[in-house]
């Protein structure tokens, strides 16, 4: 279950609460949820329950906005895919997912490959967009064009987006930094903010370089995915039993896979490419991360491998997980390299398999 499915389901059970006058409220137009700050939290929360409560006058409730809370946290547990709601003063709701969906979820990147995320959340929604000769705007709205139409959107003529303009023509910066890199720079930035076109920074490969992290990450995946190939190791994204995916690595890469179609939608209706640029730096952090687990996992497989016949002394990550769950951890990575392409792709920047 992805932010945006999370999100409609909590609407709906507003919805159905209010058609069943268990509540006596407005009922939003939308419903946000967002990952929560601090770990023991669950997997997603929503303040929808004190929106409520303060109602059309703008006044806190918060002694309603338990009462909604329970209300909803009742409904909310009869969904499918929700494992256990919590309350918390003074009124959010703490929804953590089964793990089945975390598996769902991973079934669904790899399924849909570079497309995940695109879908129909902007339909009916009109985004103006200006046309320019500056290079940097020009961009930035080529781009957004290709945001939008993945969401669902339709582009109309208007003003925008402002950004800060390049200093360097569009000739200068494809001789000073080649075709990826003069993207990055120019999309990176928030629009008020002017654009590094420093080629020291851009072109370096190092851990300092955005950019770099977030090609290199996706060349990771790749080279991971053909390790498990030659071991043998196929790729399940959910086992036949336990939890599929528990390490804190895995939940919070997981968390980012979940958001990057609402990450899509909002670079999209608030024209700001560089909300999706973060948000892959953010998911090839993470992917650094949970890729520990994967190289310690092939480390094992291939010293048995080396020494068949002879049991080895060595401490091995695979007994304490069985082994259906050692199979969904490639299929995580095969699905972060399908975020990390496709929001590259969106962007106009090459995901290389090799770097």
């Amino acid at each position: 279950m992805t932010p945006a499915q999370l999100s409609r389901t909590v609407l709906h059970t507003v919805r159905r609460a209010v058609e069943d006058d268990e509540l006596c409220v407005a009922v939003p137009e939308r419903v946000k949820v967002r990952t929560p700050p601090r770990p023991g939290c669950g997997d997603y929360a929503t303040n929808v329950a004190l929106l409520l409560a303060r109602g059309e006058r703008g006044e806190r409730g918060e002694g309603d906005a338990l009462v909604i809370a329970e209300v909803l946290r009742r409904r909310l547990l009869r969904t499918p895919g929700i494992a256990r709601v919590d309350i918390a003063a003074p009124g959010f709701l703490n929804i953590t997912l089964d793990a089945g969906s975390h598996g769902e979820l991973v079934r669904t990147v790899v399924s849909d490959g570079l497309r995940y995320g695109h879908g129909d959340s902007l339909a009916g929604v009109s985004v103006p967009l200006g046309s320019s000769d500056e290079v940097r705007a020009a961009l930035v709205a080529h781009v957004v064009r290709g945001l939008v139409a993945a969401a669902g959107g339709v582009v109309v003529p208007g003003h925008g987006p402002v950004v800060r303009p390049s200093p360097l023509s569009g000739r200068d910066l494809l001789t000073r930094l080649g075709p990826d890199a003069a993207r990055w720079a120019l999309l990176r930035p928030a629009g008020h903010d002017l654009p590094d076109l420093d080629p020291s920074r851009l072109l370096s490969q190092r851990e300092d370089n955005p950019l770099f992290r977030v090609q290199y990450a996706h060349a990771r995946t790749r080279a991971l995915m053909r390790n498990a190939d030659q071991l043998g190791l196929a790729s399940e994204p959910q086992p036949e039993s336990g939890a599929a995916y528990d390490h804190p690595a895995e939940i919070g890469l997981l968390a980012l896979l979940a958001d990057h179609p609402r990450t899509i939608e909002a670079a999209a209706r608030h024209r700001a490419p560089d909300r999706l640029a973060r948000h892959l730096v953010a998911v090839a952090d993470a992917f650094f991360r949970f890729q520990e687990l994967l190289q310690d996992l092939f480390q094992d497989l291939s010293h048995d491998r080396l020494q068949p016949s002879r049991q080895s002394s060595r401490p091995s990550s695979r007994q304490s997980k069985p082994p259906a769950v050692h199979r969904a951890r490639p299929a995580l990575a095969d699905a972060t390299g399908a975020v990390l392409a496709g929001g590259l792709h969106l962007l106009g920047i090459s995901a290389p398999d090799h770097l």
